[in-house]
């Protein structure tokens, strides 16, 4: 099924109408259609993406970051994201995305999407990201301030800290590479 209307799903059931603490974790429930499969007929890695997506506009709308969003004029932007994958999603399964915030730093915002099958986690979905808005980048602790959270992050696991930096190792490597000429190769 396609993205816009598993949102359009997702926006029926008004999820601004139930709020959610920051801490929380969202729950969104799902079915594997036929154009969520690949040619092995379980759900394409890239699927699962797509699907977090879904995930996050939930927890977005249920926490109430989407109004402060609306107050500083940002729109939420993915950095990076990464997925580990333990178990296929076959056609017709029905599965459940339970979405969470990891904690941030001063720049990236972390949050994590379980994808549930019959009570077992079958992939997960790291993103890290920030809201953005005509003067820049908004700092994570303006958005938390707005909800009412604690402005210090929980701590971060160890493998979050390394796949971040390790983002930033890319993002550092990219930028050398756009500034060399590259047709001199």
């Amino acid at each position: 099924m396609n993205l816009w209307f598993r949102l359009l799903n997702m926006l029926l059931r008004r999820p601004w109408r139930q709020s959610a603490d920051p801490f929380s974790t969202t729950v969104v429930q799902m079915r594997v259609w036929p154009l969520d499969l690949d040619l092995n007929v379980h759900v394409t890695n890239g699927r699962y993406f797509t699907m977090a997506d879904v995930g996050r506009m939930d927890y977005v709308l249920k926490t109430g970051a989407y109004r402060t969003a609306l107050r500083h004029k940002a729109v939420p932007i993915v950095g990076d994201v990464w997925g580990k994958f333990r178990r296929e999603l076959r056609l017709f399964e029905r599965f459940e995305i339970h979405t969470r915030m990891l904690g941030w730093d001063d720049k990236w915002s972390f949050m994590e999407h379980r994808f549930v099958s019959k009570g077992r986690v079958v992939g997960v979905v790291i993103m890290r990201g920030v809201f953005r808005a005509a003067k820049g980048t908004l700092a994570p602790v303006e958005i938390v301030r707005d909800l009412g959270v604690a402005e210090q992050s929980p701590a971060l696991p160890d493998w979050l800290l390394r796949w971040s930096a390790s983002c930033d190792g890319l993002s550092v490597q990219l930028r050398t590479e756009e500034g060399r000429d590259l047709r001199a190769a």
